[in-house]
């Protein structure tokens, strides 16, 4: 087992990829933080019917993903560990609605970059939002908060909730997010994720 501090983090040459069949474990603060192989089929076992029902999407689609089973990766620090093992960037996807919560929006932005409610407000020229409660994450989405993804549209069928995403984000080749879950997560092409999964959601996005 390898072991990495936050302090040295920045300097491991850790290869998720390589032919090293030893899963990585980052020091967090005093534990550990898991993170496995990858893996290039699904889990055996399922922890919720909106992670299933993406697996099942993705083979359907045809769409190719490398996956990491990880410790919960609830947080932003969480995932520096995670992009490493992915050898991908995790996006951070935010779910917020207007005050009245007749309006949500799904946003997907880089993980360093702060959610400042003025500007995603003035670039879609709308009224001010805030984030949407836990209860209608879970109710429209099907994930618990730590587990947003943009995968999970596939539970709008009706199309109630606009996706938003940042510009670079889209010029990525790759895109890495979590499968459902908060101790899954995955990569995929990003041409895969324009071109096959959001037509099939029917999700067309507003690009910032």
């Amino acid at each position: 087992m390898a072991y990495h501090s936050r302090k040295s983090y920045q300097h491991s040459s850790t290869n998720a990829f390589s032919t090293q069949k030893k899963s990585v474990l980052c020091k967090k603060k005093t534990m550990s933080f898991y993170v496995s192989k990858p893996f290039t089929t699904a889990p055996s076992q399922y922890r919720t019917d909106t992670q299933k029902r993406i697996y099942e999407t993705l083979e359907m689609l045809g769409i190719q993903y490398q996956r990491v089973d990880t410790d919960d990766g609830s947080t932003m620090d969480d995932c520096t560990f995670i992009s490493e093992g992915l050898q991908c960037p995790v996006v951070k996807t935010i779910f917020v609605c207007n005050r009245q919560q007749t309006q949500f929006y799904l946003y997907v932005t880089n993980a360093e970059k702060p959610f400042v409610t003025r500007d995603f407000c003035g670039a879609l020229g709308i009224s001010r939002v805030s984030f949407a409660p836990a209860d209608q994450l879970w109710e429209k989405l099907g994930t618990q908060v730590g587990s947003t993804t943009v995968l999970s549209l596939i539970n709008d069928p009706e199309h109630h909730i606009q996706l938003v995403m940042d510009k670079e984000i889209v010029e990525r080749q790759e895109y890495a997010c979590t499968d459902g879950t908060n101790t899954g997560f995955m990569k995929f092409a990003m041409r895969d994720l324009v071109e096959k999964y959001l037509p099939h959601t029917g999700h067309k996005m507003i690009l910032i």
